[in-house]
């Protein structure tokens, strides 16, 4: 019969440990190790005897000390600017369910549009020995670079693209698209323009480029809001109303780095009495779910986030299963979806 040991949550404070894990299920420690890493080698009615003290219990295996002995941990670090962002969370959820499928926990950490605090959170998550590490954008600090570089596991940069990534990129041109914009907005007839952007090195890219086709193409000065912080809505509003209040131009176009701004600048025409587009033109960017149900529905640059997400985690997957050298970079595009507003 099964020795029964009783382990009191009041003296145990320290959480209990496999040996006690054992003595509640009658079996030796090694047993418990080896149930834990290897199910099939011990039998149904060991298992199950084990599973229940572990249920009982509430215990948690050391993954850590187990990764330090298989070199393997099962977790993956991804580093996003903000964990609320739909444009990211999208991402992140088909890129977790593929990971999840082959047996893998995702560690999420939100750095903001800092370098410092990406630098920061990369070596705390190093520090947990993650078998891969997902980042976004492809622009680190040297520290950044350094720690990713020795640690020597795959890494994945998304929402960008490079020649030269650390290892994985999977993204596409913010140049191209700010350029894309500018040529449909010049396609469509529109001989000036504004752009509302963030304060996001993406974000400026896309700016610069719009700005520097259309003015090539049409010899008009774009304004610009800028702003050092993220987009919102009521942000939106306020650019649009220091847009219109500095003369824009009727029949302009507003480029915005994100639907968020294009939202704002949307309600801020209405509310101002002025016809989109006839008065003004709006485009914005991601082509979140709201867009097509705006109104007027809002023209955007589209990027197909779940394939994005598949995508990486496609990428990772081939790092981990050819090694060193399988560098991969992949370009997934972006297209423009014109709708009512543009």
């Amino acid at each position: 019969m099964a020795t029964r040991t009783r382990i009191s949550s009041q003296t145990k404070r320290g959480g209990v440990t496999m040996a006690e894990i054992g003595q509640l299920a009658g079996v030796s420690q090694v047993t418990v190790s080896r149930a834990l890493s290897s199910p099939g080698k011990v039998s149904p009615e060991t298992l199950k005897r084990i599973e229940d003290a572990i249920a009982r219990t509430g215990y948690v295996p050391n993954a850590v000390a187990g990764a330090l002995a298989s070199r393997k941990s099962n977790l993956i670090a991804a580093l996003v600017p903000s964990v609320t962002n739909i444009v990211y969370a999208s991402v992140l959820h088909a890129f977790s369910e593929i990971m999840w499928g082959h047996g893998y926990q995702i560690m999420l950490s939100e750095t903001g549009l800092q370098p410092d605090r990406e630098e920061k959170a990369i070596a705390a998550l190093l520090s947990r020995r993650p078998d891969a590490i997902l980042l976004t954008g492809v622009h680190h600090s040297a520290q950044a670079r350094r720690m990713l570089l020795n640690a020597g596991i795959p890494v994945v940069e998304i929402w960008d693209m490079s020649d030269t990534p650390i290892d994985c990129c999977v993204g596409f041109s913010h140049s191209d698209a700010g350029r894309a914009a500018a040529d449909f907005a010049v396609q469509w007839g529109y001989e000036t323009a504004a752009t509302i952007t963030a304060g996001d090195d993406r974000a400026l890219r896309r700016r610069d480029a719009f700005t520097s086709r259309f003015e090539t193409v049409t010899r008009s000065k774009v304004q610009a809001m800028d702003f050092d912080v993220p987009a919102t809505l009521g942000l939106g509003r306020e650019a649009m109303a220091k847009l219109i209040e500095l003369s824009l131009p009727p029949r302009s176009v507003v480029f915005c780095s994100s639907d968020q701004f294009a939202q704002g600048a949307l309600v801020e025409a209405g509310v101002r009495g002025l016809t989109v587009p006839d008065d003004v033109a709006v485009i914005g960017f991601g082509d979140q779910e709201y867009a097509a149900s705006s109104a007027p529905a809002l023209t955007s640059v589209r990027i197909d986030r779940q394939v994005l997400g598949r995508t990486a985690a496609e990428a990772l997957l081939t790092r981990f299963s050819e090694g060193p050298g399988a560098h991969l970079v992949k370009d997934i595009g972006f297209q423009i979806i014109r709708r009512q507003s543009a």
